[in-house]
């Protein structure tokens, strides 16, 4: 059999790895057994050809690495493809994502580079192909949906699962296997760079949002990347790749969950490690994390790809081994199966290490045997495969098709959160002149995160556009008020010190009936953007001069409409006294300038809700609301208030809600029983809208601290003016589950404090449940969800009645 020959053989029976009617694990085991020691060391790496861009310099082109130290390893630390792939190959890095080309052009280099990857491998094994797909695939030309920190402030799990389902269709289309995401770190520190690419501060929100993620990436065949695991997101001083100074409990109770979430719910068939050490331990190379937890207590049965670069980064920058060579055995034995972006710790020096005695060969076997599981598990091992099917449906594909952007806007619209209506929102009828400034009111740029490609890549290859239509918020104010005169002035720019735009934005101000000022981010990678990896924040002040051109138009006595386009929170205590309505839009996407001119001018309902809280002050970083008493204001302890601006789950809308009638269905359940939360949430107002009714949890007396408030259920209720739902939460004992002083997790009897309402501050309905019984230990098959539904209330002469229609479970994913 050659190595292109995928047909039978010339006795017309398949090789038993090529026979889908054989078990999987039978086929990968026959396959194990026929390769030598360097062609399964070979299939522990990958290639990442696009990476050799950074020798070819493009004139008047930003240096931007889109992988940390990118331009050190491309110089230094790769071999040429032919010699790549001498024994096999495991994956091919970003094909499609490294440089601008349509997804016809994307699918020929694919099938160039398969062709080769068979040719070379005497049984014709091809490499899987990953791209990045956090803000939609990363790739030219495709739909750029709203940032990770968006989808937080949905609080719609379908919605996000339905939006990864398209991605992964249009991933699948051009030869695709892989999507690096999603991103289930829990943010701890809103000055990190990436809290774009997060959901939120909530372990519970980010595990119903990235299980359903995982869903939908993976219903389309596309398998599902969780990062970083783990501790990536709690860096000292908020610091990108900085140490993490977290105890083993906090890890297991806040940082941890999400991801075991995503794999007993979403069914995530890959995990990529942490830079992050923890406690002095880098996670690329510890065994407890990514073989003890991983696999031995959740299961996990997939593979483990290392971040870019992580496995020499043991060496140069953790320097817990001696070098790149040592760093890749210690990788493998922690429980990394494949080295991305490029070969370089995990090379043919293994099979030195093996033969010299230093290496067990079954840790090569366990790790090759994963990915040749998942090889044969998309049918790149089946007679009838090549590389042209693979990317046959490449030639009509439409990578920013009409569904595509329908989804986006929806999203968009889903994720914008009214903070305060205040006096000028919904924009009245009739406005004359309206003054539109800041940074951010004409440069779409500022709807999108790190990884959306016009950030992400295209600034290397300025003159191309976005490669998207992405109207900006000047644009789609233009079309959502065609009877208004529009001022444009910019006033200041994201960065930087220069004041000389504020005169002409505070005349222009003057001169208008209203002022709309949008202000926040611009994401870039490492320093260049102030929003995105490695782009981390001295302090909450808006970047650049901002802060400074919202007091210049305040001061004119304009009404001032502030509008933050972000990826993280900032300190908005002085924007508010001074504005005249606020908006918070987290990097909106391609989308995002219609979505926010729809909520302006109230044809659009707001039903967005906070992901994360709202600081008041800039300085003495006001941690997560999840906090233990101590992590409160302590009034006549310490003279710093923590308490923010606006709570984690809150949001507004242009109607408004109620919600009551709180009934628990017992006063004492067993540590293994459940119990009923129910309330009725009726729209007082007189538009139908939305509302994110919010279950939270209070463990009164615990053998170890516990927040005074945690998120346990949720569900998005929608209402015609009048009408009523009730809401009831199923919840299991197993809910109440925590790290004890021993480090075993368990359901302690005692008090819980039960309360329900629309923000972790507002919470009209409180009650009292006992456990009762002994301690319970609860491992992986604990429960990990709480049910809810939604039942509509008739009003019938007075009273009312519960209809047999129940909603689906919002918030379970």
């Amino acid at each position: 059999m050659t190595a292109l020959d995928r047909t039978p053989a010339v006795d017309g029976v398949l090789r038993p790895w090529q026979d889908p009617a054989l078990p999987v694990s039978d086929r990968v085991d026959a396959l194990l057994a026929e390769m030598t020691l360097e062609e399964k060391v070979g299939q522990l790496g990958s290639r990442w050809i696009g990476n050799d861009m950074q020798h070819e310099p493009i004139e008047d082109a930003e240096t931007v690495n889109v992988a940390p130290m990118q331009d050190v390893f491309a110089a230094s630390g790769t071999v040429p493809f032919d010699e790549a792939i001498r024994h096999g190959l495991g994956h091919l890095t970003r094909v499609h994502g490294s440089a601008p080309v349509t997804a016809q052009e994307g699918a020929a280099e694919v099938v160039r580079l398969q062709r080769e990857v068979v040719g070379r491998s005497r049984f014709g094994i091809p490499a899987i192909v990953h791209e990045e797909c956090l803000t939609g695939f990363t790739t030219y030309g495709a739909t750029v949906y709203p940032a990770a920190i968006a989808w937080g402030a949905t609080f719609d799990p379908e919605l996000v699962e339905r939006m990864a389902a398209a991605i992964g269709r249009d991933m699948a289309a051009v030869g695709v296997h892989q999507g690096l995401s999603p991103v289930l770190d829990v943010v701890r520190d809103y000055r990190w760079g990436r809290v774009e690419e997060t959901m939120g501060e909530d372990p519970y929100l980010v595990s119903m949002l990235g299980a359903a993620y995982v869903r939908g990436l993976e219903s389309a065949g596309i398998i599902a990347t969780l990062k970083h695991f783990a501790g990536y997101s709690a860096s000292r001083a908020a610091r990108n790749h900085g140490p993490v100074p977290m105890g083993r409990r906090e890890l297991m109770d806040m940082i941890l969950p999400t991801f075991e979430t995503a794999i007993a719910l979403g069914g995530a068939r890959s995990v990529m490690n942490s830079y992050s050490d923890v406690d002095g331990v880098p996670a690329g190379a510890d065994p407890w994390l990514l073989t003890e937890v991983l696999r031995e207590e959740w299961g996990f049965t997939g593979t483990v790809v290392s971040d870019y670069w992580a496995v020499p980064f043991l060496a140069t920058m953790h320097h817990v081994v001696a070098d790149t060579f040592e760093a890749g055995a210690q990788a493998l034995a922690a429980g990394i199966d494949v080295e991305l972006p490029d070969t370089l710790g995990f090379g043919q020096h293994l099979v030195e290490r093996v033969r010299g005695g230093e290496l067990p060969e079954s840790l090569i076997d366990r790790a090759v045997r994963r990915l040749l599981t998942q090889k044969v598990q998309l049918g790149l091992l089946d007679p009838d495969w090549t590389p042209e099917k693979s990317v046959s449906a490449a030639a009509a594909v439409d990578l920013d098709s009409p569904g595509n952007r329908a989804l986006a806007r929806e999203l968009a619209e889903r994720s914008i959160v009214l903070l305060d209506a205040g006096t000028a929102l919904p924009l009245r009828p009739g406005l004359r002149r309206v003054a539109v400034v800041g940074p951010c009111a004409d440069d779409p740029r500022t709807f999108m995160g790190c990884y959306a490609f016009p950030n992400h890549v295209l600034p290397r290859h300025p003159g191309l556009g976005l490669g998207v239509e992405a109207p900006s918020l000047l644009d789609a104010l233009r079309a959502e008020l065609p009877d208004t005169e529009l001022v444009h002035e910019r006033g200041c720019d994201v960065q930087g010190e220069d004041r000389s735009g504020f005169a002409a934005a505070a005349a222009a101000a003057r001169d208008a009936d209203l002022c709309v000022v949008a202000v926040g981010d611009l994401a870039g990678l490492f320093g260049h953007g102030t929003s995105g990896e490695g782009c981390d924040a001295d302090d909450l002040r808006l970047p650049g001069v901002q802060d400074d051109l919202l007091a210049e138009l305040a001061a004119t006595g304009t009404p001032v409409v502030v509008v933050v386009v972000s990826g993280r929170p900032y300190a908005l205590g002085a924007a508010h006294a001074g504005a005249a309505a606020l908006v918070q839009a987290f990097m909106p996407g391609e989308e995002g300038g219609a979505a926010i001119a729809g909520v302006l001018s109230g044809r659009v309902q707001p039903s967005g809700r906070l992901p994360v809280q709202i600081p008041r002050g800039h300085g003495g970083q006001p941690g997560t609301y999840l906090q233990p008493p101590l992590g409160t204001n302590s009034q006549g302890i310490s003279n710093l208030d923590p308490t923010p601006l606006f709570p984690f789950g809150y949001g507004s809308s242009y109607t408004t809600f109620e919600v009551g009638d709180l009934r628990i269905d017992a006063a004492e359940v067993p540590t293994d029983g459940e119990f009923a939360v129910s309330v009725r949430v009726r729209n007082t107002g007189g538009r139908a809208g939305e509302e994110v009714v919010q279950l939270y949890l209070h463990d009164v007396v615990a053998q170890v601290t516990r927040p005074v408030r945690q998120l346990t259920g949720f569900a998005r209720v929608r209402l015609e003016p009048g009408a009523s739902a009730r809401v009831t939460f199923r919840v299991h004992a197993d809910r109440t589950a925590f790290t004890g002083r021993d480090l075993r997790r368990i359901v302690e009897p005692g008090e819980i404090e039960v309360f329900v309402g629309t923000s972790a501050a507002d919470l009209p309905c409180w009650g009292t449940v006992r456990l009762t019984g002994p301690v319970r230990v609860v491992g992986h098959d604990r429960r990990l969800v709480t049910p809810v539904t939604v039942s509509e209330v008739a009003e019938v002469s007075g009273t009312s009645e519960v209809s047999e229609q129940e909603g689906s479970d919002a918030g379970q994913s």
